[in-house]
């Protein structure tokens, strides 16, 4: 199957498989040439302060100095285990000036899991807040290969700390650490040597869910990272005198490429509020201004929801893409009546390096009308998307099978996996583990995850259109379907279903409303109401938590 021909929205952008931007060699050089442009202009803001990129490339000079110094070597992993801090960005850019490799770690990993991320980079240096060193890495520290460790805290750049965000936090100072202002202070005014990155060395290596097995640590290289960030910056027309807000963590590839590159190249600044709480985000929204943004439709429902939102919030934004989570309908049409925009769809995952395919800038995104899924999006500029049965041959399009994407930000492999890497990367095409199709025009929608697939006494079901159903009912916020099983149809439909405040409804009314709107063997035969569902920090809601029965 043919996915590049002469489509309207290739026209538009105008590249052709296998073409890659020529702008910069490395991600690296998206931030010199920003601070060449604007020097004095902020890099990053964070409550009332802010970081010039002056101050970003001399933090961050120190900082690769230092490091150096302290025995790190150009292809060493720097692990960072922060909130949505400037620390995070003066990271990222000295671990490039270094040689080095950034590792992003998820700031709810406890013990376990930030035993094993460590061990399997072999990162030789970690900068953590120091309430996480306090409470998780002290413990795990001494069995892993990291020498050096700098704390910090999410007081640091900003002179009146928020009592929503910080009214428990004091500074603490722990034995067998080094104080992260301190150790760059201490390495001021040096410059590091520069720094060798080609396109194909890794530029940031992040881990994978772990859903089918243990995370993989997947080799984000230069090239992907610049290819990514080229790709958000174009399709969401980036005006000048624009910011970009930090709504996801900036560990999660969304936040690593969407939020932090994208605003190295564009360059804009980028606004942090250290982790996403509500009311805290609609102040920043109000007091900054930014101009872009992409999150997960979770959080911005969130802010719909919340008391003190109103129109206004997001009156300054000009492009607002979603990601991370599928959109129904329903949610898109809430957003824009609620907002006044658009809301883009994106598509990717940690190996295509975030974007596989965008929503053309202004350009409403299709509903199916047969499974009234929304789509996501169609292909990036050189990127192919097929869609294949499991045989591995291309299906027709209309035909449903497993997305699989070839194209400069699909990764070279997992880190230190090489089976795995043949299994999930054959050829290097990325099998997705994503079912859905591909309609006359290109467009791609997405069915389900391949595994969450229900098998109803023969009948496959998929989840997500059943939830997009559920979201029709005025009185639903959020729904998670899943199978659960069944002595006579083997597996039956399960929902869990959490209501809009001052909203009610009974189970047997949510019921009733799919049995009405889907065949007999689609519609949940179980409700269950519950306050909130079960989600990743970046807003995906955990299925397997649910069919586990581990409810909230």
């Amino acid at each position: 199957m043919t996915v590049y021909d002469d489509r309207p929205w290739l026209r538009l952008y105008g590249r052709q498989p296998g073409e890659i931007h020529p702008a910069h060699r490395n991600a690296l050089d998206m931030f010199r040439a920003g601070l060449a442009q604007d020097p004095e202009g902020d890099a990053v803001r964070y409550f009332d302060g802010a970081l010039s990129r002056r101050e970003l490339d001399e933090q961050s000079d120190a900082l690769a100095s230092g490091l150096l110094a302290s025995g790190f070597a150009p292809g060493d992993r720097l692990a960072v285990y922060l909130q949505n801090v400037p620390q995070f960005v003066v990271a990222v850019i000295a671990a490039w000036k270094a040689g080095g490799v950034l590792v992003s770690i998820n700031p709810m990993s406890r013990a376990r899991e930030l035993t094993y991320l460590l061990q399997d980079s072999g990162a030789t240096a970690l900068i953590a807040l120091e309430s996480l060193y306090d409470e998780v890495a002290r413990d795990v520290v001494p069995d892993s290969s990291v020498r050096l460790v700098l704390t910090t805290s999410g007081l640091e750049h900003h002179s009146h700390p928020d009592p929503r965000l910080f009214a428990d936090l004091t500074r603490q100072r722990h034995e067998g650490t080094t104080d992260l202002a301190a150790f760059i202070d201490e390495h001021r005014g040096e410059v590091p040597p520069a720094a060798t990155l080609a396109p194909t060395d890794v530029a940031f290596l992040t881990y994978t869910s772990g859903t089918t097995g243990v995370p993989k640590g997947a080799m984000n290289t230069h090239g992907n990272v610049v290819f990514t960030a080229t790709a958000y910056r174009d399709w969401a027309r980036f005006q000048p005198g624009g910011s970009v807000f930090g709504i996801a963590p900036l560990f999660h590839i969304t936040g690593l490429i969407g939020h932090v590159a994208v605003s190295l190249l564009a360059p804009m600044p980028l606004v942090l509020a250290y982790r996403f709480e509500p009311g805290v985000v609609l102040d920043a929204l109000r007091q900054h201004r930014p101009t872009y943004t992409i999150g997960a439709v979770t959080a911005l429902n969130a802010l719909l929801n919340h008391p003190d939102f109103t129109r206004d919030h997001f009156s300054s934004f000009t492009s607002v893409y979603s990601g991370g989570a599928p959109i129904s309908p329903t949610a898109e049409r809430a957003f824009a009546e609620a907002t006044g925009l658009q809301l883009h769809n994106a598509y990717g995952l940690t190996e295509t390096t975030s974007p596989m395919t965008l929503t053309p800038f202004g350009t409403p995104s299709p509903v199916d009308p047969t499974s009234g899924a929304l789509s996501v999006g169609v292909p990036v500029p050189s990127t192919v998307v097929r869609i294949q049965g499991d045989d591995g041959a291309d299906v027709a399009l209309g035909e449903v099978g497993e997305i699989v994407a070839e194209g400069p930000q699909v990764v070279a492999g997992y880190w230190g996996k090489p089976e795995e890497t043949a299994a999930g990367l054959p050829g290097g095409a990325l099998r997705s583990g994503d079912v859905g199709f591909m309609n006359d025009d290109g467009w791609i929608f997405i069915v389900d995850r391949k595994k969450d697939m229900i098998n109803a006494a023969g009948y496959k079901v998929w989840p997500r259109e059943v939830e997009d159903v559920l979201a029709e009912h005025p009185a639903v916020r959020e729904a998670a379907v899943v199978g659960v099983p069944d002595e006579k149809r083997g597996e039956t439909v399960k929902a869990f279903v959490s209501l809009k405040d001052g909203r009610s409804a009974t189970a047997e009314e949510l019921i009733a409303h799919c049995k009405e709107r889907m065949a007999a063997y689609k519609y949940p035969r179980q409700v269950e109401l519950v306050d909130e569902l079960p989600k990743t920090v970046t807003g995906k809601i955990l299925r397997r938590e649910l069919r586990g029965g581990r409810q909230p």
